[in-house]
């Protein structure tokens, strides 16, 4: 049994239906003209004689038809529909004897103006008005011609709500238009989104592990002839290095693959035709983007499980394991912090970690959690500056990215950063993520 309600009734009414109904309730309002109602003396207008003829009841019936098959041609061939209806009109004015198509024969023609200029190009949308007004015009110059009297301000009128009618489905054209491109807009933002934040923890990743493997290989170079077994177990650890952030690279690479066919394959329509006026905007009923499932816009699919502070021990342990001792301390009672929280401020520490490994020559830095301020969490990493027997690793030079990636992360969660030496040598590096209100009241 499904769950999905059904739409509202009139929801559920083709622009066809609506213009056959308003094509019968003109004829219903054109009947009730022509007889006397109750508190009359006599009638508004009084019926033709061709009218009351058996040919006059046979052309309102030639007219219908035509009325209700343009209503059927309306959603799949709107300009057809347009034609048939007009016909109709000047057809229905022949029994009824006036001297200006009347309102009420021109109902259906709004309801098919407004039906076209929602969902037609805008040149076919003023081809259409044209048309329908070209013919209110067409019948006046007819009469005149003929030497008859004709109704010019009833057809003013009804080529004013002709007008209007095509107005307001223009508008609505607008509305579905800019709501288009605006579900565009924001699911060309979240993907690209989600792949700066596989290149930022590719980034990080790499970075990591690379300045570690560069570490590792230049001591095993130093200690090879002196030290085999050193130099052996410093190959290991490039191995282990090397094997987890390829490992890592594949897991992303398959991610952004995987967003790739996602992304091709969640294409949405959304200017579809329920009726005039009904459709849907496209966006999901949580908000988010039309074909961007929310879960995917919080967390790729793909990428492993994001780490947070309670992987630092294991930082730690490579790290040291590379030649620079990393000590943990934590202060204050440890929190449950929110995934994006957590994972942001790991990475600060591994990004400030791997500068002191490639570039400071400091054998030893520590590493601060601060959890006493109920509203934040606070991360420093600082070192003492080059070991008197060690040398200053620079592979590459550096991109210069470390830094201002960190200050991006802090500044995308509205915190406060900073980076710069120590008053007694070294550097420091400082980072202070807000938490979401009631976050540090639970203690884990």
């Amino acid at each position: 049994m499904s769950a999905t309600p059904s739409a509202p009734f009139l929801k559920r009414v083709t622009p066809g239906g609506w213009a056959a109904l308003a094509w019968l309730a003109g004829l219903l309002f054109t009947g009730l003209l022509r007889l006397r109602m109750p508190g009359q003396s006599e009638a508004d207008v009084l019926p033709g004689v061709i009218l009351l003829r058996w040919d006059g009841v046979t052309t309102l019936l030639i007219a219908t038809a035509l009325a209700l098959r343009g209503s059927a041609l309306l959603t799949r061939r709107p300009a057809a529909a347009l034609r048939f209806l007009l016909v109709a009109a000047v057809v229905a004015c022949i029994p009824l004897g006036v001297d200006a198509i009347p309102f009420a024969q021109y109902l259906a023609v709004d309801v098919a103006l407004y039906v076209i200029a929602v969902v037609r190009p805008p040149r076919e949308a003023v081809r259409a008005l044209l048309l329908a007004l070209g013919l209110l015009a067409g019948y006046l110059a007819f009469r005149l011609l003929r030497g008859w009297t004709v109704g010019t301000t009833t057809e003013l009128a009804v080529a004013m709500t002709a007008v209007v009618a095509w107005l307001l489905g223009r508008s609505e054209y607008q509305s579905r238009t800019y709501a288009e491109s605006s579900r565009a807009q924001a699911a060309a933002q979240a993907v690209t989104a989600e792949r700066l934040r596989i290149a930022r923890e590719m980034h990080d990743t790499v970075a990591h592990s690379i300045g570690i493997v560069a570490l590792q290989a230049g001591a095993a170079r130093r200690v090879i002839d002196t030290q085999p077994e050193g130099a052996r177990q410093a190959l290991a650890e490039i191995e282990t290095a090397s094997r987890e952030t390829l490992a890592g690279l594949r897991r992303m690479l398959g991610a952004l693959r995987t967003a790739d066919r996602t992304d091709a394959a969640a294409t949405t329509d959304g200017t579809g035709i329920d009726g005039p006026g009904i459709g849907t905007d496209g966006a999901g009923t949580d908000g988010t983007p039309a074909g961007i499932p929310a879960d995917r816009l919080a967390q790729p699919s793909g990428l492993p499980e994001a780490p947070g502070l309670s992987a630092l021990d294991r930082l730690a342990e490579v790290t040291g394991a590379a030649g620079v001792r990393v000590t943990v301390r934590r202060v204050g009672a440890p929190c449950s912090l929110p995934p994006d929280i957590d994972l942001s401020a790991f990475r600060l520490v591994q990004e400030s970690v791997t500068n002191v490994v490639r570039h400071s020559g400091a054998d030893t830095c520590t590493v601060t959690v601060d959890h006493r301020d109920p509203v934040a969490v606070a991360v420093t990493v600082e070192d003492r500056g080059p070991a008197a027997d060690r040398e200053r690793e620079r592979p590459g030079g550096g991109s210069g990215y470390g830094l201002a990636g960190m200050r991006e992360r802090v500044a995308l969660l509205h915190g406060e950063f900073s980076a710069g030496p120590r008053p007694g040598g070294g550097f420091r590096v400082t980072a202070r993520l807000p938490l979401p209100t009631g976050t540090g009241a639970t203690t884990r």
